[in-house]
C-alpha cells in the first residue's frame, strides 16, 4: 500500500528519527517557485535537526512516503485544480482512481501513522472557519484519533481560534506551547489564548509524547511553535487583511476546502507579501523544531 523513498525506509528500519511533511503546501498553499523552494528548505531543516524528512503525497494512486526533488518540482509546477487535496475521506478515492493528490494535515497524519512515523511538521492546522461554526476542519477530528506529534504554528489565524481550541479540547488533544505562554496565531507569535502547558526544550516536548505512548493514548499532541520574531506580522495588520479576505470569500460564495487557499492568497496580496514571508519562515522553523523533538523522542524510546 505504501511506497517508501529508500532513505526513509532505511531510517525507519534502523530506528532513526523521521519527520513527516505534507504536500498540500506545495500544490495549494504557496505559489510557484516559492512552494518548491520552501518544501526543499523544510527537508533541509529536518536534516539539519538530525532527522530524515519524509514528504508525503499520492502519485498515480500510490501513497508515497518520501518524495524525490524531481517529484516535489513536478507537484509544484502542477495546476492546483488538477491535484486533489487529500484528507481522510479522499484517500480511498485518490488511491482507487489512480490520481495524483496532495495530503492535508489529516491525510499526512494518517499516512505517517501507517508508516510508523511519530512526528509531523506543518505550518498551521485547519480549524473552525470564522462565521461558520459548523465548518470544522477534519484536521481537528484526526488529531483526536491519530497518535502523532504535530508541530505547527497553531491554527491558521484566518480561522476562529477560540472555537478551534474548544474543538481540540473536546477531542482530548493537548495543546503545548513551545517557548510561548499562549497559542501562536500563525502570522503573529501569540494570541493570548490559553494553552495546556508550556515547554522550553525539545526534550520536554518529547517527554510528553513519550508519556502519551506509555499511556497508549490514541490522540495526537499539538506542539505550537511561534513564527520567528523577525518575520512576525503585526497583529492588527494581519487581522485587517484577514477580515477583508474572509468578507470577500463570503461575498463570492466560496466555501468548504476552497476557503483557506483563497483567503491565504488574498491576505498575502493585501499585506504585500509579508504574510507569505512569515508563512515560509514558520514552515522551515517548524521543520527544524520537529526534527529536534523527533531526535529526543528516539533517545527516550
Amino acid at each position: 500500500m505504501l511506497t517508501f523513498h529508500p532513505e526513509v525506509a532505511d531510517a525507519l528500519q534502523g530506528a532513526r528519527p523521521v519527520v513527516a511533511l505534507e504536500s498540500t503546501l506545495i500544490t495549494h498553499g504557496l505559489p510557484y517557485p516559492t512552494n518548491v523552494e520552501t518544501a526543499l528548505a523544510m527537508e533541509k531543516a529536518v536534516r539539519d535537526g538530525g532527522a530524515v524528512p519524509a514528504t508525503i503525497a499520492i502519485l498515480k494512486g500510490q501513497i508515497t512516503v518520501g518524495l524525490t526533488q524531481q517529484q516535489i518540482e513536478s507537484l509544484g509546477r502542477s495546476q492546483s485544480r488538477t491535484i486533489r487535496k487529500c484528507s481522510r475521506r479522499d484517500l480511498p478515492i485518490a488511491v482507487g482512481l489512480g490520481e495524483n493528490a496532495a495530503t492535508t494535515v489529516a491525510g499526512t497524519m494518517i499516512v505517517a501513522h501507517m508508516a510508523g512515523i511519530r512526528v509531523f511538521a506543518t505550518g498551521g492546522i485547519g480549524g473552525v472557519h470564522r462565521g461558520h461554526p459548523f465548518d470544522v476542519s477534519a484536521d481537528l477530528i484526526e488529531l483526536g484519533r491519530t497518535p502523532i506529534v504535530v508541530v505547527c504554528s497553531g491554527a491558521k489565524s484566518i480561522l476562529d481560534l477560540p472555537l478551534t481550541l474548544e474543538v481540540l479540547e473536546t477531542q482530548g488533544v493537548p495543546v503545548i506551547g513551545y517557548q510561548v505562554d499562549s497559542l501562536p496565531a500563525f502570522y503573529t507569535r501569540e494570541s493570548g489564548l490559553s494553552i495546556d502547558a508550556r515547554v522550553n526544550t525539545p526534550d520536554e516536548a518529547a517527554r510528553i509524547a513519550h508519556a502519551a505512548r506509555q499511556l497508549n493514548a490514541q490522540h495526537g499532541i499539538l506542539v505550537a511553535v511561534p513564527v520567528p520574531e523577525d518575520c512576525a506580522v503585526p497583529a492588527d495588520e494581519a487581522e485587517r487583511a484577514i477580515q477583508q479576505a474572509v468578507e470577500e470569500a463570503d461575498a463570492q460564495g466560496i466555501c468548504g476546502k476552497a476557503v483557506t487557499p483563497f483567503v491565504l492568497e488574498r491576505v498575502a496580496a493585501l499585506t504585500r507579501g509579508s504574510t507569505l514571508a512569515a508563512n515560509r519562515a514558520l514552515l522551515v522553523n517548524n521543520a527544524l523544531t520537529a526534527a529536534q523533538i523527533a531526535v529526543s523522542m528516539q533517545q527516550l524510546s
